[in-house]
């Protein structure tokens, strides 16, 4: 009789910033997992990020399937911290004047 090994390792880690990441990689689980909300199957998120294996990408898929309201939390936590970031930004630095410079930029990349 065949034994099935049941302690399966997910192909994540936590960075420094408290980011979760897949091992080896720079891609983040929030990024698997917004494919993987927006209804794309394992192989169409590999497309979007080459540099990992597609056991990777379902390990991510697996590990939000099984920590959902966990991961959930820690979009949220992300989601709240980007906007934290956006707004100091706002409040701290012209950004008018480099939004105008980079909409010139591109209006002349496109008239060509």
């Amino acid at each position: 009789m065949t034994t099935l090994e049941n302690n399966q390792a997910v192909p994540l880690t936590v960075w420094e910033d408290g980011s979760i990441r897949i091992a080896g990689s720079r891609i983040t689980l929030d990024s698997i997992v917004h494919e993987f909300k927006l209804g794309a199957t394992a192989e169409q998120a590999l497309h979007s990020f080459p540099s990992i294996t597609l056991r990777e990408v379902y390990g991510a898929i697996f590990y939000y399937l099984n920590n959902t309201e966990a991961v959930e939390e820690y979009l949220r936590q992300r989601e709240r911290g980007a906007e934290e970031t956006r707004l100091f930004i706002e409040s701290h630095l012209d950004t008018k004047s480099l939004r105008e410079r980079i909409l010139a930029r591109r209006d002349q990349t496109v008239g060509r």
